[in-house]
């Protein structure tokens, strides 16, 4: 708004961009990226009533698909006090990540940017026709597994590195899952999140841009890439109550709904040697498998407690605490670190 005093125009500013990010917060089933897009939503609620019947039918007791269908959807889990922190930090987190984000993120164009810079473009990248029907298809490939592999790396280093553990514990406060249990988490905890599989898809696509001739690019479906829109579909119940597993052998392999229900767990027997966060997976099971991390779920549902383990858990339905806790729990490492250190 031109002619506004320079301190008017400002508060205006704000005013809109806040707005703006209110506006996509409500709107999120209509953005292709979010969990929540409308395709992903309807394909749960088929799975949901999917899962309902088989369970009715299997029951001994007379269990009706609708009264099971309707546990998926009880006021005990829907308006728990964890759930409810769920959506205050998704409203809060929408307004604050967007200009956070556009100053830290980067993309992997950018990562290919600089490896050109330091070790030189590929001759093959030179190239101005269109990348072959089965490059692409390799790339589409190699992308996937590449961007699996940098989640699994990056929701490693959040449970194994004491300092970004802090961090993630916003997410593992959550002691009811739902869909929102996907936006429960610190600003932090998000960009490490971003930041490593942009690292290792851009090293790829570098790597990738050395051998293949011609210009790549991964095949799409609406914007999103086709593996993770597929995946979307039959696996957008991690964060729910609903138990979904691919049996014992898909389940080595892939991560089902269930793999990912077991990681909120916080019983003693779903830990691996002692070490907390099984079943760290995105989509991809095996680099649990060899890390050592896979918990197999039963195929029947499991009955566990979710959250830290530590009796902690209501403390962090506050967003205010959700934001604040992590890096008081830093400062008291990095304390207890120096006390160490200090000479006797």
């Amino acid at each position: 708004m031109n002619g506004l005093p320079e301190n008017l125009q400002a508060l205006y500013d704000a005013g809109y961009y806040l707005a703006l990010n209110l506006f996509k917060a409500v709107l999120t089933f209509l953005k292709r990226d979010s969990y929540l897009y409308w395709p992903f939503v309807l394909s749960s609620l088929a799975i949901m009533v999917l899962v309902a019947y088989l369970a009715a039918r299997n029951a001994p007791n007379g269990l009706t698909w609708r009264k099971q269908f309707g546990e998926y959807f009880t006021k005990r889990i829907w308006w728990h006090d964890s759930a409810r922190a769920d959506y205050r930090v998704y409203f809060v987190n929408a307004l604050v990540l967007p200009g956070l984000f556009a100053l830290v993120l980067f993309s992997d164009a950018h990562v290919v940017g600089i490896m050109d810079s330091v070790f030189g473009r590929g001759a093959a990248q030179g190239g101005q026709t269109t990348a072959s029907f089965g490059v692409r298809l390799a790339y589409t490939v190699v992308f996937f597994l590449a961007y699996d592999f940098g989640r699994f790396v990056a929701h490693s280093l959040l449970h194994d590195v004491p300092a970004l553990w802090e961090f993630h514990k916003v997410h593992h406060s959550a002691e009811v899952l739902t869909p929102m249990t996907a936006f429960r988490a610190h600003p932090i905890d998000l960009m490490v999140m971003a930041w490593v599989p942009t690292l290792i898809t851009g090293v790829a696509t570098w790597g990738f841009n050395l051998l293949a001739p011609g210009k790549i690019g991964f095949f799409t479906f609406l914007g999103l890439h086709v593996v993770l829109w597929g995946l979307n579909l039959i696996d957008n119940l991690r964060h729910s109550n609903v138990w979904v597993t691919y049996g014992p052998a898909a389940g080595k392999w892939l991560v089902s709904p269930a793999h990912h229900q077991l990681h909120h767990s916080c019983e003693p027997r779903h830990e691996l040697n002692g070490q907390g966060g099984c079943n760290r997976g995105f989509a991809l099971a095996m680099w649990d498998r060899w890390y050592g991390t896979l918990r197999m779920p039963e195929r029947e549902p499991e009955s566990f407690r979710m959250g830290l383990g530590e009796g902690t858990d209501k403390e962090w339905h506050s967003v205010t605490r959700m934001y604040a806790l992590p890096f008081a729990g830093c400062l008291r490492r990095f304390r207890g670190l120096f006390r160490k250190s200090a000479p006797q």
